[in-house]
């Protein structure tokens, strides 16, 4: 089974939407498309068929492209079950056990719902790969704007289960800032403060800084580390009013 071929594309301020193509079927689906012209560009430059967009929430910076990028390729979109009448593009409904395809390559859903009600990751467990939308960010987690610190907590403690070498892809460069309000909490942390200066590089040189891994987050993410849900709730409260 060939590797899939998955480029980011900057769009917006800092959100990032994933191509992801698979070489042998000639398959390509979108994760989370703000908006589509840069889309339908980069997938034309690649003469890559856009075949399916999978949504991971509802947010208008992630849901924003659907409907241009259905119209001009006749693509499938695939979105959270418990997002339904937010994301009314959506031709499938998927949730916590389902399963998605881009030609031979399977993706489990996972629900990881408190950044949204419905929230939804893609984890390709053969590819090593997970398409985690706003839940986990390199060194943060998404804002708990319609969920509990609990559910988050449970967010973080399924992907610590993942092998290190799972690439983490979420949707913004949120790296930098991040990393500055991490070191504040774990300042006793050496592989967090040697981590800083490598992003404070990378984002000065224009580098993306994103897809991360489950590695470098179980070192350095205190929503990853945080041994409580209330914990990880006192760190969010705190990041929120940073």
């Amino acid at each position: 089974m060939a590797a899939l071929d998955i480029v980011r594309i900057p769009v917006l301020s800092d959100n990032y939407v994933w191509l992801v193509h698979d070489p042998e079927s000639f398959e390509t689906m979108v994760v989370d498309p703000s908006v589509a012209d840069p889309v339908l560009a980069e997938a034309d430059r690649r003469g890559w068929p856009i075949t399916a967009i999978w949504n991971t929430h509802w947010h208008p910076d992630h849901t924003g492209g659907n409907a241009d990028i259905k119209a001009k390729t006749g693509c499938e979109i695939i979105a959270p079950a418990a997002e339904r009448e937010r994301i009314p593009t959506a031709d499938r409904l998927v949730k916590d056990g389902d399963r998605v395809r881009l030609g031979s390559h399977v993706a489990d859903v996972w629900d990881v719902p408190a950044h949204t009600a419905g929230h939804i990751a893609y984890h390709f467990a053969d590819d090593a790969a997970i398409f985690v939308g706003d839940t986990l960010f390199a060194m943060g987690c998404g804002r708990l704007f319609e969920g509990t610190a609990e559910q988050m907590f449970a967010n973080m403690q399924r992907l610590a289960t993942l092998d290190d070498a799972t690439r983490v892809y979420c949707a913004h460069e949120y790296t930098l800032s991040n990393a500055r309000f991490a070191v504040t909490v774990d300042p006793e942390n050496r592989a967090l403060a040697d981590r800083l200066v490598a992003v404070e590089a990378a984002r000065a040189a224009g580098e993306p800084t994103v897809p991360t891994s489950i590695g470098a987050e179980r070192a350095t993410n205190p929503f990853l580390r945080a041994p409580t849900a209330a914990e990880l709730g006192r760190i969010r409260a705190l990041k929120d009013a940073a």
